[in-house]
């Protein structure tokens, strides 16, 4: 037998460190060539490590959350025979290994159990329950064989809410047809209303919970709180009629043949892309050590984008350059990108400004934290139909319905004044409530 130390290899350029996010092995585990050892993350990606060898692990470096420098020992894999790379025995590991004496004394098994034994994960307490058998108006011959044979229809919204309510709709019985409508699940709760039906508790009390803060959500912690340190932010808000644009956006999609579907945010990509020539203070980074401001001449747009490990900002490069349904495509491969953790390194740095939304969560106004060290982040909140007073053509006035957004910017106010950012929100008013000038030359 021989052992093979698997060192960190550099995974990027001017990285000195990485932070295990996660361990895909654990000491006595069989590993084939290729196999995934664990994920590594760095400021820029997260990086999945592969072993170069078969075997069985033996050391592995650290936990979660730990960081680990570049050409450090990761893990330790004991080979069958001479293979190649298999070398250094157990007592001659630090001195094969040079300057990474600290490195090597974390080289050790796990302490106690592997690493997301006992891990309570989400639905774990009191979720995915079967209710208990409630009393019900079938018929006696159904009520004896315990429910009907035949497989229950209803439509989602009928599940859904039997699902919210702790109802089991093969007890439930139908008045016409073959399938269970609302009415069916109304008079099942009135008949059982006497007779002690009470719904149960949406939620059981769970026990408290230690989740270390590691991986993205510690990038995420560090990244936001420098933001609110270093900068002095402020919000600007005003309310914009879309209504005309969404009709636009009905028409593209009605002929859209098989490019992708147009949501509000590449329109709204392209109305600031139009007007940033004019504002070039917003379109900028600041470095603020060395007290320089540069005004970029390109539109790389962050998109801020939700991802199971937490909110990650890919960039969409010389936005300017790129159609509506050009960005429409970019937009959904970043975010796929994103949310399957396989964005490349230039992918996710070198913004210019950076646009934010929740989607239908929008809220009434948002503001949102600029992403450093740019100076400006923009935030669409949710669009909603209220009525509005228009000139009629006749003196007068008429009430209509219209598609309402409010608009929400945050700057760096070192390097932004608030007439600049309202002054540029008025420009994207005006095309977004005209956006046929979102396509004239």
């Amino acid at each position: 037998m021989a052992r093979f130390t698997f060192k960190l290899p550099d995974i990027g350029e001017g990285i000195s460190e990485a932070e295990i996010v996660a361990w895909h092995v654990k000491v006595g585990d069989r590993v084939e060539e290729d196999q995934s050892l664990a994920d590594m993350m760095t400021d820029k990606a997260t990086v999945e490590m592969e072993s170069p060898v078969a075997g069985v692990v033996v050391e592995i470096a650290g936990e979660v959350g730990d960081q680990v420098s570049i050409g450090a020992p990761l893990v330790v894999i004991e080979t069958e025979g001479e293979g190649e790379g298999a070398a250094t025995e157990p007592d001659t590991l630090e001195a094969e290994n040079p300057g990474v004496e600290e490195a090597a004394d974390k080289l050790s098994p796990p302490r106690g159990e592997s690493l997301g034994e006992g891990a309570v994960s989400d639905g774990e307490v009191g979720l995915g329950e079967t209710p208990a058998p409630h009393p019900n108006p079938l018929p006696a011959g159904e009520r004896e064989s315990g429910a009907r044979q035949t497989p229950v229809l209803a439509s989602p919204a009928v599940r859904a809410r039997a699902t919210d309510l702790g109802v089991d709709l093969s007890q439930v019985r139908i008045a016409e047809g073959d399938r269970i409508r609302h009415s069916d699940l109304d008079a099942y709760l009135r008949y059982n209303a006497g007779q002690g039906y009470q719904r149960p508790h949406a939620s059981h009390a769970r026990a408290d919970e230690e989740v270390r803060v590691i991986g993205m959500r510690r990038r995420i912690a560090e990244n936001m709180a420098a933001s609110k340190r270093n900068i002095p932010h402020f919000t600007y808000v005003d309310e914009i009629d879309v209504t005309e644009l969404e009709l636009v956006r009905a028409d593209l999609n009605a002929y859209r043949g098989p490019r992708p579907k147009l949501t509000m945010l590449p329109l709204l990509i392209v109305a600031i892309c139009r007007t940033l020539p004019d504002f070039p203070m917003l379109n900028a980074r600041y470095d603020d050590e060395a007290g320089v401001v540069t005004r970029s001449g390109r539109v790389h747009l962050g998109m801020a984008t939700q991802t199971d490990a937490g909110l990650t900002v890919p960039v969409i490069r010389d936005a300017q350059d790129r159609n509506v349904w050009q960005l429409a495509s970019e937009i959904t491969r970043l975010a796929e990108a994103a949310r399957a953790s396989k964005l490349k390194p230039d992918e996710m740095g070198g913004g210019t400004i950076t646009v934010t939304s929740l989607g239908p969560l929008g809220g009434i106004a948002t503001t949102p934290v600029i992403n450093r060290p740019e100076v400006a982040i923009i935030g669409p909140n949710r669009i909603v139909e209220r009525p509005v007073f228009r000139p009629n053509g006749q003196g007068g006035d008429d009430i209509v319905r219209a598609k309402l957004m409010n608009l929400s910017i945050s700057c760096d106010h070192r390097v932004v004044d608030g007439w600049d950012a309202a002054s540029y929100v008025q420009a994207l008013k005006k095309l977004l409530e005209t956006p046929v000038l979102l396509f004239a030359d």
